[in-house]
């Protein structure tokens, strides 16, 4: 079985002040800390747990310049097999539906079973990527993904629904399956693991590779920037039968009640 899995390197802001640049245009990332998208880290792990279960091989795919080669070397510390990065000038700052329609194109060169994609990308919120894979590959697809089982060329998977609710489906292979976060453990890469990986090569496609002599996005962010103050907390202070009067007229006037 062949599986590509899709990562992407974005900034990790659990922890860090995130400032916009003053033309507005994105974040100082300058002093930012990156590293694989947190639920196409998710993906990865399935995909290696696969491998051990059922044989195969796991290949990583990442758009972008030399710097997301350290997402693609953490992957195969991990145990991927082959590693794929995918550039050129013209997919500079592309959108997600464009991103997708690259990334299906390098897919279908490389050849699969099975792809995973994290659920969603944690830089800019959107979870369109794997979706718009499936579409162009014309393949079947299921998001928010929790549990895969493998067996006679189908898939029986566990989806998220809203309210807490699960979707048991069967999915024929070969397919995409967007993965949600907590299916499982993802693993550390051994120190062992690291050294090799920073050995192996990773092979490169650009555009004419993939038969792409033209590609633009459909839309475009305009403007980042810090939403702005709108209301205050008011704190009450006082003895409780004042601030207990003074809470009841504030809700009061609210038209609370």
């Amino acid at each position: 079985m062949k599986i590509v899995v899709c990562l992407k390197r974005v900034p990790d802001v659990a922890e860090a002040e995130v400032k916009v640049r003053p033309d507005g245009s994105g974040i100082i990332d300058d002093r930012l800390v990156f590293d694989i998208n947190e639920p196409d880290n998710y993906a990865l792990e399935e995909a290696l747990l696969i491998k051990e279960r059922v044989g195969g091989e796991v290949v990583l795919v990442s758009l972008g310049d030399e710097k997301v080669e350290e997402v693609l070397r953490m992957g195969l510390a991990k145990g991927a097999d082959d590693a794929v990065r995918i550039t050129d000038p013209r997919f500079s700052g592309l959108d997600g539906p464009a991103t997708g329609m690259v990334l299906a194109r390098a897919i279908e060169r490389l050849g699969y079973d099975l792809i995973l994609t994290g659920c969603m990308a944690t830089d800019d919120g959107q979870a369109v990527v794997g979706p718009v894979i499936a579409r162009i590959l014309d393949i079947p697809y299921a998001t928010l993904v929790t549990k895969i089982e493998l067996g006679d060329g189908r898939a029986r998977i566990s989806r998220e629904l809203e309210g807490g609710l699960l979707e048991v489906s069967e999915v024929k292979l070969p397919a995409l399956f967007a993965i949600q976060t907590g299916i499982n453990e993802p693993r550390y890469a051994s120190m062992l693991g690291i050294k090799r990986a920073s050995k192996r090569e990773i092979r490169v496609m650009g555009g004419s590779d993939l038969g792409i002599t033209e590609i633009s996005s459909r839309s475009e962010i305009l403007r980042f920037f810090i939403p702005p103050v709108t209301k205050h907390a008011e704190i009450i202070e006082g003895p409780p039968d004042e601030t207990a009067a003074k809470l009841a007229q504030l809700i009061k006037e609210k038209g609370v009640l």
